[in-house]
């Protein structure tokens, strides 16, 4: 089985605990994260976050008007629930960038405006975190596939 999955979309924010702006490209960095983001860091397993469109297509069905960055993801994935990747699945974005799945879901220490609007929100349970094994150019549109 051949799953087509894309980049969605590409976001980053200069600050940790803010929504995150759609820039539509960016460098994932060995070791870090992705360049010019709040979240990046070599001291940590949780460089890059990653959510599924469909996540996001679910709390729109709850009414919310939300789009790609604003559960502070790093790349929104179109074509593969990252949720259900089991903890040490590498994936390759494009021709260069490979990241690893570190985490599922997070606890969320404050209710994001997001969890009061509606009761709930996604990324504890279906965000996913990653390392970067290898850097590389990402943008929309980028093929992601399971290494």
């Amino acid at each position: 089985m051949t799953v087509k999955a894309t980049v969605g979309a590409v976001c980053v924010s200069p600050d940790k605990g803010t929504k995150k702006k759609d820039v539509g490209r960016a460098v994932l960095v060995k070791d870090y994260g992705i360049e010019n983001d709040g979240h990046a860091n070599s001291n940590t397993h949780r460089q890059v976050s990653l959510l599924s469109l469909s996540s996001i297509e679910k709390m729109k069905k709850l009414g919310l008007e939300v789009s790609s960055g604003d559960f502070a993801e790093n790349i929104t994935v179109s074509g593969m629930n990252v949720s259900d990747l089991p903890i040490g699945t590498r994936l390759k974005i494009g021709n260069e960038a490979v990241v690893e799945i570190t985490q599922i879901g997070k606890e969320c220490h404050n209710h994001c405006a997001i969890f009061s609007q509606v009761g709930t929100c996604i990324m504890p349970v279906e965000g996913v975190f990653a390392r970067v094994i290898e850097g590389g150019e990402i943008s929309t549109g980028t093929p992601i596939t399971l290494v």
